[in-house]
């Protein structure tokens, strides 16, 4: 079964552990993927001898024959445009380039977005930021920027139903430059055995002479929601949410409205996003919150997570608040699987979920552990709630009441029933 999900396996004897470990590791590392060991319990008490040297990762060359194809063609087909978009994704971040990226687009006339996936991969306070690509979802300024442009630079991107609402990217491969972990195309033609890395640096070259010709269109993005009085609905919800992040927080945004309402955000610099639209586990940000907190303890854990997602993980609210953590948890209460009323079923019982009690479940959870919880249902009292969760020194968790029916603008541009 292992070979299936993963880049290299090995069963482990006392003969081969160190050598099949160490393989296994530069295959993992190389890959940006998992591996599988089997390790037998008489062999895990069995003596070993340590290996002669230490570990060192080489990446795999680059065929140069390859390489040089590559740069002929690209340079070709970049030299006669003057619109440049690029588009990356969470394969550049998994592959290492997200500095590199980052310092290309600061320096060149770029107009750049990510999918959703990748979101938080650039600057997003960058002028040449327009915004999270996702075909028809994209706000039109995003969609007409990136598709239009004269050369579509990708670099790591996956183009599956939910990321790009159903297959909607029109994105001309004539047109299109394309950088995968270990290939390369240019219009129609691929190139193999060639890192990401080392593509990425060929266009870097070609756009330092060819650049000065490029022009950066300028884009207004969108504002975030709407009116910000009265009751919470989810225009003034996502409103309130982009006025209160900081710089540095982490923002997981799980399966659900939560992530379709944070692809419409303008990230702070140096936030992370945690989303996961690729597989579409719902539930998933709630230990993924608790692990990002105790990786990174002095950075703010902000969680937005829908009340069908989070029944399904509850319990490491429990581990949260035995290590004394303090993330900020948004949880977004419209009485069920909102998304999937809007796909299909909107009055079926299969969408309906037990109500609970949020705010009394911390002190289920935790007696001993002080916590502050709210339920707020207006757009001021969202404000507060946040404004107090910057200096708390406890685990906040903010019950949301939305209607049951509302649904982010960049879910409603796609298509629900795709």
């Amino acid at each position: 079964m292992s070979e299936q999900i993963t880049c290299t396996q090995a069963t482990l004897t006392a003969g081969n552990a160190c050598h099949e470990i160490d393989r296994v590791l530069s295959e993992m590392l190389a890959h940006h993927r998992p591996g599988y060991l089997m390790l037998p319990a008489d062999v895990a008490r069995a003596s070993a001898t340590p290996p002669a040297r230490r570990l060192v990762i080489e990446g795999p060359p680059a065929d140069e024959n390859q390489l040089a194809g590559f740069q002929e063609y690209a340079g070709m087909l970049l030299r006669g445009s003057r619109r440049v978009s690029l588009l990356a994704d969470f394969l550049a971040q998994r592959y290492g380039l997200q500095e590199t990226l980052r310092t290309w687009v600061e320096k060149t006339p770029i107009a750049h977005a990510t999918m959703l996936m990748g979101k938080g991969l650039f600057d997003e306070q960058n002028p040449g930021f327009v915004g999270t690509y996702s075909g028809i979802a994209s706000a039109p300024q995003t969609r007409e920027t990136i598709e239009n442009a004269d050369t579509i630079i990708c670099v790591g991107t996956r183009f599956t139903d939910t990321i790009t609402a159903g297959f909607t990217q029109h994105l001309p491969p004539e047109h299109t430059i394309e950088i995968q972990p270990f290939a390369v195309r240019v219009g129609e033609r691929w190139f193999s055995r060639i890192p990401m890395d080392q593509a990425l640096a060929v266009l870097i070259g070609l756009s330092a002479s060819m650049a000065a010709e490029w022009t950066l269109p300028s884009v207004s993005l969108p504002e975030v929601g709407g009116a910000t009085g009265g009751a919470l609905t989810q225009k003034s919800f996502w409103s309130t949410v982009q006025e209160q992040l900081r710089p540095g927080d982490i923002i997981l945004a799980d399966q659900g409205t939560a992530a379709f309402g944070v692809a419409a955000l303008r990230l702070p610099s140096d936030a992370t996003l945690l989303v996961q639209p690729l597989w579409g586990s719902i539930g998933f940000t709630l230990p993924a919150a608790y692990g990002a907190q105790t990786a990174a303890p002095d950075r703010r854990v902000v969680l937005i997570i829908g009340d069908g997602a989070a029944q399904l993980t509850i319990q490491e609210m429990g581990s949260m608040l035995r290590d004394k953590q303090r993330p900020l948890i948004l949880l977004l209460n419209n009485e069920g699987y909102t998304v999937e009323r809007a796909i299909h079923g909107a009055e079926q019982r299969y969408n309906d979920i037990a109500l609970w009690d949020w705010n009394r479940l911390p002190e289920a959870f935790a007696p001993d552990v002080p916590s502050r919880c709210w339920r707020v249902t207006r757009t001021a009292e969202l404000k507060e709630a946040m404004n107090d969760s910057v200096t708390s020194d406890r685990l906040t968790l903010v019950e949301v009441m939305l209607p049951k029916m509302d649904i982010p603008d960049f879910f409603a541009r796609g298509d629900p029933g795709s």
